[in-house]
């Protein structure tokens, strides 16, 4: 267990809108909490090499580096995966680099599932889903509910964005905050940007 928690992982709801970036390879998300008040951002790391080999090869071959980034620009969480040619892994990292868990993608057919496992890898959880639909429920090993990934919006966050590129991530409050809730909450807020650099 982590008493240290990031204050970004303190929270239960996460509002991710993408922001267009016309010019450059990187994805760039930022990220609010319920109140619609911006915490931190997520962000692309694409080397000159690798931007060089996206236009001749499939992406979903090539490594990706997301981070996690909060208001103050301190790094709180990566995502890494290294070459892949099918079903890859995808290493979770805290703002020290050190190993906090591991994404195994599993095949379906228009239903992503992903496996989230913690350093010694044990299950901890399950995001599985309806990429067009873009309901996701992410469970416990023994099916219990952790939360979910929607499009629908509620509340005030529904005044705030309209448009259908922004997703919602709601974690259930009892969920205890650790390490576990970091590697989980991480895998959730970046499945779009992971989603879309495995296909």
């Amino acid at each position: 267990m982590s008493n240290n928690i990031p204050k970004f992982f303190e929270t239960n709801e996460y509002f991710i809108d993408q922001k267009v970036n016309f010019f450059k390879f990187e994805a760039e998300y930022k990220v609010f909490n319920q109140e619609g008040t911006q915490i931190g951002f997520i962000r692309q790391r694409i080397s000159t090499g690798h931007k060089m080999l996206r236009l001749i090869l499939n992406k979903a071959m090539l490594p990706f580096l997301l981070e996690i980034v909060d208001m103050e620009g301190n790094t709180i969480a990566v995502i890494k995966r290294g070459w892949t040619f099918f079903m890859s892994e995808i290493v979770v990292l805290d703002g020290h680099h050190q190993t906090l868990g591991l994404i195994k993608q599993k095949w379906s057919f228009l239903k992503p599932t992903f496996h989230i496992m913690d350093a010694n890898r044990n299950q901890i959880a399950q995001i599985k889903g309806d990429w067009k639909g873009w309901n996701f429920v992410i469970s416990a090993p023994d099916q219990s509910a952790i939360g979910s990934i929607s499009k629908k919006w509620a509340g005030a966050m529904k005044e705030v964005f309209t448009t259908a590129d922004k997703y919602n991530v709601s974690i259930n409050e009892e969920y205890q905050e650790n390490n576990d809730k970091i590697v989980v909450v991480s895998t959730a807020i970046t499945i779009d940007m992971v989603l879309k650099e495995s296909r």
